[in-house]
């Protein structure tokens, strides 16, 4: 992602600049007869014309912090002035000069495109003699006009944002406030999406306070405020986070050695405060300002001859290795990893097949949303499956699952083709939806309760996996919590919990980081390395790129076919360049999206 130039220094600021000011503001609420102090004394003002960050991991306050801003809640205590005016005591008046954008926005996928436009131009009262140069406006900035006679349901994730998008500007507002706007959306979506809102800055004057699970967004930034646990920690230009961090960050590479192997034993080391693989090796934030003592650090690791062409160079620090510095207070090594899965893995050859997709193909009418892909994966193997949003990749998955036939094709799981193996195939499976599919009505222990029932655990055995469950993804402060009523990352940490329990050796996971903060995608991504080195076969998609870098291999995928396989340092050389030496992942996805558009042009 490119940085725009304006982003690359702050601007001098005026007593007069601000547009929001935020005074000793305390929010509260009563879960489950405990006193949750959601927002804690935060105090902090918003410069016109600028993009501020409102950065925190799951359940830091954001969300609510935005509601207040928008008038939708009242604080405890403390003020909130914008423009002037109180959002609890006129709510009407703010709501006019700020456009809200929630998590999840609520388009009505019954209705067209321009239908949607239509509703909310009546819920916002904007004169039908304003709106059709509006649209065009909003249109044309999207990349949504030739698209206004389709259903919003037919459209694809980062097209559904961009009218979410749309619909909360069709009354231009003062200030605009995001929350999470490109969860889910893939690396070209995320990248549009980012242009649009550059665009509504520069040109517009636009005021902008967004969420943001991608630390890599908080760079493009000119602002951030840095919330944990309803506190304002720190508040500035991200360079001024990241400079603190000055010596203290590294890339280890250790040829010959597996990199989640080597990524999972940092992790844990005295003296590591971070660590996760990053291209061709490990990127490690020390807790001083020297580099790690390979030696040391990996005394016993396997393969020695690999350690010694092993390098540690320095590398520059970012704004995402000074949030984990900052949330894990320094402190280094035996960070929670996970327990992973206990029980016997697949009883196969090391490196057999364990999926084996031949020539599938997947018709909805005369609409083929696979066409013909093939690709297998090897026992302990992390595969990962990419693509932009509507390339197929769902869909391939629930025909892996077995929740949906393909049209033709042979697939198969273990040497057996789903559709005809029984319960008995489908209990090796676990499947941890890309919507949380579990029951908002039931809390998280009854939750776990009815998948491990479902997956025939019962008495003793159930009782310990529940147990597990609590314990491994922190879910024990939510057990009588409604998992509507979750924070998204604890919904994920929920899902994942919940096609864990039943202990299955092919795990297949659609975007399960989706939203997630940067530390419960660390402890993710260590559960997955567990995983696999007890040979549990995984299959994975994301569009987190840098998650791409902890798979074996991947294939790429684009209007329901192969784009490409291999390794991801296998796919990176076809983009290496004396101006780009070092491509990132995202660096590749894109490219390989922009050759395919070419070639269909």
């Amino acid at each position: 992602m490119q940085q725009p130039p304006y982003g690359k220094s702050e601007k001098p600021e005026r007593p007069d600049d601000a547009i929001l000011r935020i005074e000793s503001v305390n929010k509260a609420f009563v879960v489950h007869k405990q006193h949750v102090k959601a927002v804690d004394g935060i105090s902090f003002r918003l410069s016109r014309g600028r993009i501020t960050g409102l950065i925190g991991p799951d359940g830091a306050g954001k969300t609510t912090l935005l509601r207040l801003v928008a008038g939708l809640l009242s604080p405890d205590a403390g003020r909130i002035r914008m423009l002037g005016a109180d959002p609890a005591a006129d709510p009407l008046t703010v709501q006019q000069s700020v456009g809200y954008m929630p998590q999840r926005f609520g388009l009505y996928e019954d209705l067209t495109v321009r239908e949607n436009l239509d509703l909310y131009a009546d819920l916002q009262a904007v004169p039908v003699n304003a709106r059709t140069s509006r649209y065009e406006e909003l249109m044309q900035m999207t990349n949504l006009g030739r698209f206004t006679k389709r259903m919003a349901g037919a459209l694809s994730g980062g097209m559904k944002q961009k009218l979410g998008l749309a619909c909360t500007l069709i009354r231009p507002p003062a200030l605009l406030l995001l929350d999470e706007p490109t969860v889910g959306v893939d690396p070209v979506s995320r990248r549009e999406l980012w242009d649009i809102i550059y665009r509504l800055v520069e040109e517009e004057g636009l005021t902008v306070m967004l969420t943001t699970a991608y630390l890599d967004e908080a760079e493009r930034c000119q602002r951030v405020v840095l919330m944990h646990r309803g506190k304002l920690l720190g508040e500035g230009p991200p360079g001024e986070f990241s400079e603190r961090l000055r010596g203290r960050t590294f890339q280890v590479r250790v040829p010959g050695l597996n990199k989640r192997a080597v990524q999972t034993r940092l992790s844990r080391a005295a003296g590591v405060v971070d660590a996760i693989i990053q291209g061709s090796g490990v990127r490690v934030v020390m807790e001083a300002a020297h580099p790690p003592d390979l030696n040391k650090l990996l005394p016993d690791a396997p393969g020695d001859k690999g350690k010694e062409t092993a390098r540690v160079d320095p590398v520059a620090p970012r704004f995402e290795d000074s949030f984990v510095d900052q949330l894990r207070a320094g402190k280094s090594g035996g960070h929670h990893t996970g327990g992973g899965i206990s029980g016997p893995a697949i009883r196969e050859d090391a490196g057999a097949r364990v999926i084996q997709v031949d020539n599938v193909k997947r018709r909805f009418g005369d609409f083929y949303a696979v066409k013909g892909i093939r690709f297998s994966v090897r026992q302990g193997e992390v595969f990962g499956l990419l693509g932009a949003n509507g390339a197929g990749k769902s869909t391939t998955f629930r025909m892996l699952c077995g929740l949906l036939p393909p049209s033709e094709g042979t697939l198969l799981i273990a040497g057996r083709d789903l559709l005809h193996a029984g319960a008995g195939a489908r209990s090796r499976i676990g499947y941890m939806a890309q919507h949380f599919s579990l029951y908002g009505d039931l809390s998280v222990k009854e939750n776990l309760k009815f998948f491990s029932s479902a997956y025939g655990l019962y008495g003793k055995k159930q009782r310990e996996r529940i147990d597990w469950a609590m314990d491994e993804f922190e879910l024990a402060d939510y057990a009588k919590t409604t998992s509507r009523d979750l924070p998204l990352g604890y919904k994920q940490r929920l899902a994942l919990a919940a096609a864990l329990m039943h202990s299955p050796d092919i795990l297949f996971l659609d975007e399960p980081t989706s939203g997630v903060d940067p530390l419960a995608r660390r402890e993710f991504w260590h559960r997955i390395s567990r995983l696999a080195e007890q040979g549990v076969t995984v299959l994975v998609t994301t569009h987190f790129m840098e998650e791409a870098e902890y798979c074996d291999r991947l294939v790429m995928m684009a209007e329901g076919e192969i784009l490409v396989e291999g390794a991801p340092e296998e796919m990176k050389e076809r983009f290496r360049s004396g101006q780009t030496p070092e491509p990132s992942m995202e660096d590749v996805f894109i490219g390989w999206m922009q050759l395919q558009e070419e070639a269909g042009a």
